[in-house]
Protein backbone atom coordinates (compact mmCIF):
# COMPACT_ATOMS: atom_id res chain seq x y z
CA UNK A 1 0.00 0.00 0.00
CA UNK A 2 2.89 2.09 0.87
CA UNK A 3 4.58 1.72 -2.52
CA UNK A 4 1.29 2.16 -3.98
CA UNK A 5 0.66 5.55 -2.63
CA UNK A 6 4.27 6.13 -3.26
CA UNK A 7 3.75 5.91 -6.93
CA UNK A 8 0.56 7.76 -7.09
CA UNK A 9 2.30 10.67 -5.52
CA UNK A 10 5.49 10.31 -7.61
CA UNK A 11 2.65 10.42 -10.78
CA UNK A 12 0.61 13.58 -9.41
CA UNK A 13 3.91 15.54 -9.07
CA UNK A 14 5.14 14.70 -12.50
CA UNK A 15 1.73 15.91 -14.13
CA UNK A 16 1.92 19.36 -12.44
CA UNK A 17 5.33 20.01 -13.46
CA UNK A 18 5.14 18.83 -16.98
CA UNK A 19 8.48 20.30 -18.72
CA UNK A 20 5.86 22.32 -21.61
CA UNK A 21 4.39 24.80 -18.53
CA UNK A 22 8.23 25.79 -17.75
CA UNK A 23 7.56 28.92 -19.90
CA UNK A 24 4.53 30.07 -18.97
CA UNK A 25 5.14 29.59 -15.54
CA UNK A 26 8.08 32.66 -15.80
CA UNK A 27 5.69 34.68 -17.73
CA UNK A 28 3.12 34.37 -14.60
CA UNK A 29 5.57 34.67 -12.02
CA UNK A 30 6.92 37.98 -13.60
CA UNK A 31 3.57 40.18 -14.51
CA UNK A 32 2.73 38.42 -10.48
CA UNK A 33 6.05 39.28 -8.72
CA UNK A 34 8.23 41.85 -10.65
CA UNK A 35 7.66 45.52 -11.41
CA UNK A 36 5.90 44.22 -14.66
CA UNK A 37 2.95 44.00 -12.92
CA UNK A 38 2.33 47.51 -13.71
CA UNK A 39 1.84 46.62 -17.21
CA UNK A 40 -1.57 46.51 -18.47
CA UNK A 41 -3.80 43.69 -18.23
CA UNK A 42 -4.59 43.63 -21.61
CA UNK A 43 -1.35 43.20 -23.09
CA UNK A 44 -0.08 40.60 -20.16
CA UNK A 45 -2.78 38.63 -21.04
CA UNK A 46 -1.77 38.78 -24.60
CA UNK A 47 1.63 37.88 -24.10
CA UNK A 48 0.17 34.35 -21.52
CA UNK A 49 -2.63 33.46 -24.38
CA UNK A 50 0.75 33.65 -26.77
CA UNK A 51 2.53 31.33 -24.56
CA UNK A 52 0.29 29.18 -23.89
CA UNK A 53 -1.00 28.45 -27.22
CA UNK A 54 2.59 28.30 -28.80
CA UNK A 55 4.57 26.41 -25.79
CA UNK A 56 1.59 24.53 -24.75
CA UNK A 57 -1.71 24.03 -26.84
CA UNK A 58 -0.25 23.23 -29.68
CA UNK A 59 2.17 20.92 -28.97
CA UNK A 60 0.48 19.15 -26.81
CA UNK A 61 -2.42 18.82 -29.76
CA UNK A 62 0.27 17.80 -32.09
CA UNK A 63 1.99 15.11 -29.65
CA UNK A 64 -1.54 13.84 -28.66
CA UNK A 65 -2.76 13.42 -32.35
CA UNK A 66 0.51 11.85 -33.15
CA UNK A 67 0.22 9.24 -30.04
CA UNK A 68 -3.55 8.94 -31.26
CA UNK A 69 -2.28 8.18 -34.47
CA UNK A 70 0.72 5.78 -33.78
CA UNK A 71 -1.91 3.57 -30.68
CA UNK A 72 0.80 4.43 -28.65
CA UNK A 73 0.44 4.83 -24.90
CA UNK A 74 1.77 7.74 -22.63
CA UNK A 75 4.59 4.51 -21.39
CA UNK A 76 5.14 3.73 -25.50
CA UNK A 77 5.89 7.74 -26.03
CA UNK A 78 7.80 8.21 -23.42
CA UNK A 79 10.33 5.75 -24.64
CA UNK A 80 13.57 7.27 -26.13
CA UNK A 81 13.08 5.93 -29.90
CA UNK A 82 9.72 7.48 -30.02
CA UNK A 83 10.16 11.08 -28.74
CA UNK A 84 11.97 12.52 -32.05
CA UNK A 85 8.85 13.68 -33.57
CA UNK A 86 7.20 15.19 -30.17
CA UNK A 87 10.56 17.01 -30.31
CA UNK A 88 10.21 18.52 -34.02
CA UNK A 89 6.67 19.57 -33.33
CA UNK A 90 7.48 21.12 -29.84
CA UNK A 91 10.77 22.53 -31.80
CA UNK A 92 8.53 24.66 -34.52
CA UNK A 93 5.93 25.95 -31.99
CA UNK A 94 8.53 27.60 -30.08
CA UNK A 95 10.44 28.52 -33.21
CA UNK A 96 7.17 30.06 -34.29
CA UNK A 97 6.46 32.04 -30.73
CA UNK A 98 10.11 33.29 -30.87
CA UNK A 99 9.26 34.81 -34.57
CA UNK A 100 5.87 36.17 -33.43
CA UNK A 101 7.81 38.19 -30.39
CA UNK A 102 10.42 39.24 -32.80
CA UNK A 103 7.88 40.72 -34.97
CA UNK A 104 6.30 42.51 -32.09
CA UNK A 105 9.32 43.81 -30.99
CA UNK A 106 8.70 42.40 -27.34
CA UNK A 107 10.97 43.00 -24.67
CA UNK A 108 14.32 41.14 -25.10
CA UNK A 109 13.76 39.09 -22.08
CA UNK A 110 10.83 38.15 -22.96
CA UNK A 111 12.49 36.69 -26.31
CA UNK A 112 14.92 35.11 -23.71
CA UNK A 113 12.78 33.00 -22.07
CA UNK A 114 11.16 31.09 -25.01
CA UNK A 115 15.05 31.17 -26.50
CA UNK A 116 16.15 29.23 -23.44
CA UNK A 117 13.23 27.10 -23.84
CA UNK A 118 13.61 26.60 -27.65
CA UNK A 119 18.04 25.82 -26.99
CA UNK A 120 17.13 23.35 -24.23
CA UNK A 121 14.80 21.71 -26.48
CA UNK A 122 17.43 21.28 -29.38
CA UNK A 123 20.15 20.40 -26.74
CA UNK A 124 17.81 17.33 -26.01
CA UNK A 125 16.93 16.11 -29.02
CA UNK A 126 20.24 15.59 -29.94
CA UNK A 127 20.87 14.05 -26.95
CA UNK A 128 18.24 12.06 -27.38
CA UNK A 129 20.02 10.28 -30.39
CA UNK A 130 21.48 8.10 -28.02
CA UNK A 131 20.58 8.87 -24.27
CA UNK A 132 17.27 9.86 -22.57
CA UNK A 133 17.56 13.08 -20.89
CA UNK A 134 14.81 14.05 -18.21
CA UNK A 135 12.95 16.91 -19.76
CA UNK A 136 11.02 17.18 -16.97
CA UNK A 137 13.85 18.21 -15.18
CA UNK A 138 14.91 20.27 -17.72
CA UNK A 139 11.56 22.42 -17.27
CA UNK A 140 12.63 22.83 -13.51
CA UNK A 141 15.94 23.46 -14.42
CA UNK A 142 14.71 26.70 -16.22
CA UNK A 143 12.59 27.82 -13.60
CA UNK A 144 15.37 27.98 -11.28
CA UNK A 145 18.07 29.01 -14.15
CA UNK A 146 15.33 31.96 -14.91
CA UNK A 147 14.66 33.23 -11.36
CA UNK A 148 18.05 33.47 -10.80
CA UNK A 149 18.65 35.93 -13.89
CA UNK A 150 15.87 37.93 -13.42
CA UNK A 151 16.82 38.09 -9.80
CA UNK A 152 20.38 39.34 -11.26
CA UNK A 153 18.97 41.78 -13.87
CA UNK A 154 16.18 43.30 -11.00
CA UNK A 155 18.40 43.36 -8.44
CA UNK A 156 16.32 41.80 -5.65
CA UNK A 157 17.18 38.55 -3.13
CA UNK A 158 14.63 35.92 -4.81
CA UNK A 159 15.93 33.29 -0.98
CA UNK A 160 12.76 32.03 0.09
CA UNK A 161 11.30 31.49 -3.61
CA UNK A 162 14.86 30.01 -4.49
CA UNK A 163 14.62 27.22 -2.19
CA UNK A 164 10.74 26.40 -2.71
CA UNK A 165 12.25 25.33 -6.44
CA UNK A 166 15.01 23.35 -5.65
CA UNK A 167 12.77 21.53 -3.02
CA UNK A 168 9.93 20.91 -5.82
CA UNK A 169 13.10 20.18 -8.17
CA UNK A 170 14.33 17.30 -5.74
CA UNK A 171 10.50 15.95 -5.47
CA UNK A 172 10.17 16.08 -9.12
CA UNK A 173 13.44 14.17 -9.78
CA UNK A 174 13.02 11.29 -7.25
CA UNK A 175 9.47 11.13 -8.50
CA UNK A 176 11.02 10.69 -12.00
CA UNK A 177 13.41 7.97 -10.91
CA UNK A 178 10.28 6.26 -8.51
CA UNK A 179 8.55 6.06 -11.89
CA UNK A 180 11.50 4.34 -13.27
CA UNK A 181 11.51 6.86 -16.36
CA UNK A 182 15.07 7.87 -15.23
CA UNK A 183 18.16 7.04 -14.03
CA UNK A 184 20.06 10.02 -11.32
CA UNK A 185 22.16 10.89 -14.32
CA UNK A 186 19.39 11.64 -16.33
CA UNK A 187 17.39 14.10 -13.73
CA UNK A 188 20.56 15.72 -12.64
CA UNK A 189 22.04 16.41 -16.87
CA UNK A 190 18.36 17.53 -17.88
CA UNK A 191 17.85 20.28 -14.36
CA UNK A 192 21.41 21.42 -15.56
CA UNK A 193 20.60 21.56 -19.21
CA UNK A 194 17.58 23.42 -18.60
CA UNK A 195 19.54 26.10 -15.64
CA UNK A 196 22.07 26.75 -18.12
CA UNK A 197 19.94 27.90 -21.09
CA UNK A 198 18.09 30.11 -19.36
CA UNK A 199 20.74 31.89 -17.07
CA UNK A 200 22.55 32.39 -20.57
CA UNK A 201 19.81 33.57 -23.10
CA UNK A 202 18.24 35.72 -20.74
CA UNK A 203 21.19 37.64 -19.07
CA UNK A 204 22.45 37.52 -22.27
CA UNK A 205 19.92 38.41 -25.26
Amino acid sequence: MDNKRLIRTAKVISSLFMPLYAPIWVFVGLFLFSYLQMLPWGYKLFILVLVYLFTIFIPTMGITTFRLFKKWTHLELSHREHRHLPYVVTLFSYGACLVIMTKMNTAMFFRGIVMAALISQIICVTINAWWKVSTHMVGMGGLVGALNAFSILFFYNPVWPFCALLLLSGALGTSRIILRQHSLAQVLVGFAIGYVCAMTFILII
